[in-house]
């Protein structure tokens, strides 16, 4: 038979498992091949040119006309396992197709290759809201927080560093500030300037130099910011917004005909949400918590958490049984969920459900700034336009544009995989090969936080201890200063501040859990208050002292719990709360 001059693929017609991949295959290969359905033939074969390839060297020899799709085929004529390895699982296939054919429908529905554009297009958006939100809180609180009059002044900080470290600071700690300063005004800057770019992306203009932007100067923000900056969803973020700079159209209005953007990256940041909610289990089991353990966690996480709403406190009042289940499911989805994030495309539907089910629930019971926010934008990356083509704009997918982001692809996929292997190992017991030499060439970049260890709340808090800070003019009478968002006054109902991050209640959790030597920031805090601050006293619900500073500071330890539904009917407290004593030394002002 003398084959066709253009190649041409011919499969059973009887096969409903046959007729599924070839229609899958006949889109990929966007009108390069013929195809022909032939009822009752023994395997299929493509016929090119001079040569017909039959069973898995046909398979692999048509999907060699698919974009980048000739890898398979390389292997199978230069590597005899593989060869003989696929020649096996065709024949499986081929004796179970009935079988075959259900686990696709199952697993891949229709598995025709799907777009990602209009998951892409909400992604971005929502992302750029998630950086609008953060830079929007921070500019309201930065100059008390990181300015000449704040608690943790960020001029002294890079001054320090270029001392200590020389040029090297700025590798160390990539900042506009080296550049701008770290004044109030500059520091405000990068926060409204962060913003403006934010907005941008939210509107879908310039969104790739727009994204870069948003990265720079949250990097540079975060650089600076310390222990108000530390939190997990600010290094989460600056990855996400780095990886989404790839990711993103480089054009000044993209329009809906637009090129398919980078499958590297998309896998990149699903990669990244798989390591979030994986290593968000692993270190609650690598902890040893018995709350963990014994799944006793939540008879004290919705009162012991940083910030509880007022859903929390319902939360709480649920049964024992109830929140042993909770946890149990918890364990279920970040343990076991991400792993479906690997997997085809119904897999992933339903792992975008669980997990961004579990963010909405946390949301509701707690304050965690954009975090919550941030983790449903990923998840948005596990599905494509057949799952969202209902309530988005339709794209219309053309041929891909320029390669240049495929050579950033492929080193930094190999630099994240190195880290988070060796974000992994640290949860093991024993040491992987050459992981010291490793280590030290993936810290080289910790300035750019480019992939970062995650994992909340290892350790369960079973006490919520708060500190309450009050002034006096004689020692004697004493005001409290209230805070806007911690508890305080125990008939004040637990608030929603979310995807606000009021970072100095945040704070003032984590100093209560240690003695204030643990905390330095914390007399800097007091010392401010004694000065009478005006940048740090506007972080602050209100100031007891309008006219002049106290000339004594104390700080009380507390201990809080939630009421029961019997007490707090009773007497309207959301708080029962116990005095402990002296948290810090009382400090006079001189």
């Amino acid at each position: 038979m003398t084959p066709p001059d253009k190649p041409k693929f011919i499969f059973d017609g009887d096969c409903g498992f046959c007729r599924l991949w070839a229609r899958a295959w006949q889109a990929r290969t966007a009108g390069r091949v013929d195809f022909e359905p032939r009822p009752g033939i023994r395997a299929s074969r493509l016929e090119e040119p001079g040569r017909v390839s039959e069973a898995a060297r046909g398979v692999f020899a048509l999907l060699s006309y698919a974009p980048h799709g000739g890898r398979a085929l390389r292997l199978y004529d230069r590597v005899p396992p593989f060869a003989a390895a696929s020649e096996a699982a065709y024949g499986l296939l081929a004796r179970h197709r009935v079988l075959a054919a259900r686990v696709t429908r199952l697993f891949w529905g229709d598995p025709r290759p799907r777009s990602v554009l209009a998951a892409r297009w909400l992604f971005l958006r929502l992302l750029g809201l998630v950086y609008l939100a953060a830079f929007l809180s921070l500019g309201s609180q930065v100059a008390g927080l990181l300015g000449p009059s704040g608690i943790l002044p960020a001029g002294p900080w890079l001054s320090a560093a270029r001392q200590a470290l020389g040029d090297r600071a700025y590798l160390a700690l990539p900042s506009l500030a080296w550049a701008f300063g770290a004044g109030d005004t500059a520091l405000k800057g990068l926060c409204w300037g962060g913003a403006a770019a934010a907005a941008l992306a939210v509107l879908d203009v310039a969104p790739g130099a727009a994204l870069l932007a948003s990265w720079a100067c949250y990097l540079s923000l975060v650089n600076v910011g310390r222990d108000f900056l530390g939190f997990q969803w600010d290094v989460l973020l600056l990855e996400a917004g780095f990886l989404a700079v790839f990711l993103a159209p480089w054009r000044l209005k993209p329009s809906l005909r637009d090129s398919e953007p980078s499958r590297a990256f998309v896998w990149l940041l699903r990669w990244l949400l798989f390591r979030l909610m994986l290593e968000s289990g692993l270190v609650k089991l690598a902890s040893g918590d018995p709350a963990w353990r014994n799944l006793t966690a939540l008879y004290y996480h919705y009162q012991t958490q940083p910030l509880p709403t007022w859903i929390g406190w319902y939360a709480h009042q649920l049964p024992a049984a109830f929140q042993r289940a909770s946890v149990l499911a918890m364990f279920v989805i970040e343990l076991g969920v991400p792993w479906l994030i690997l997997m085809p495309r119904r897999p992933r539907q339903l792992a975008c459900a669980l997990l961004a089910a579990l963010q909405a629930l946390i949301a509701l019971t707690g304050n965690y700034g954009f975090f919550n926010f941030l983790t449903i934008a990923l998840c948005v990356l596990l599905l494509d336009d057949g799952g969202l083509e209902r309530w988005l704009p339709r794209f219309e997918p053309r041929p891909p544009g320029r390669p240049w982001r495929r050579a950033f692809a492929w080193p930094l996929g190999a630099f994240i995989a190195v880290s988070s292997a060796l974000q992994f190992a640290r949860l093991l017991p024993a040491r992987l090969p050459g992981e010291e030499a490793a280590a030290r060439l993936v810290s080289a970049a910790d300035g750019f936080h480019l992939c970062s260890p995650y994992g909340l709340f290892a350790v369960m808090t079973t006490r919520r201890l708060e500190i309450s800070v009050e002034g006096s003019d004689d020692g004697r009478t004493w005001k409290p200063y209230r805070f806007k968002w911690k508890p305080g006054d125990p008939a004040r109902r637990p608030a929603f501040c979310e995807p606000r991050m009021p970072r100095l209640d945040w704070q003032m959790w984590f100093a209560a859990l240690g003695p204030y030597q643990q905390s330095p920031w914390y007399l800097q805090f007091l010392a401010r208050l004694l000065e009478g601050s005006p940048q740090v006293l506007g972080l602050l619900a209100d100031n007891p002292f309008p006219n002049h500073p106290p000339r004594y500071l104390r700080s009380l330890g507390y201990e809080y719990r939630f009421t029961s539904v019997a007490e707090r009917r009773a007497t309207g407290d959301w708080w029962h709360r116990k005095l402990l004593g002296l948290y810090a030394p009382v400090l006079e002002r001189r």
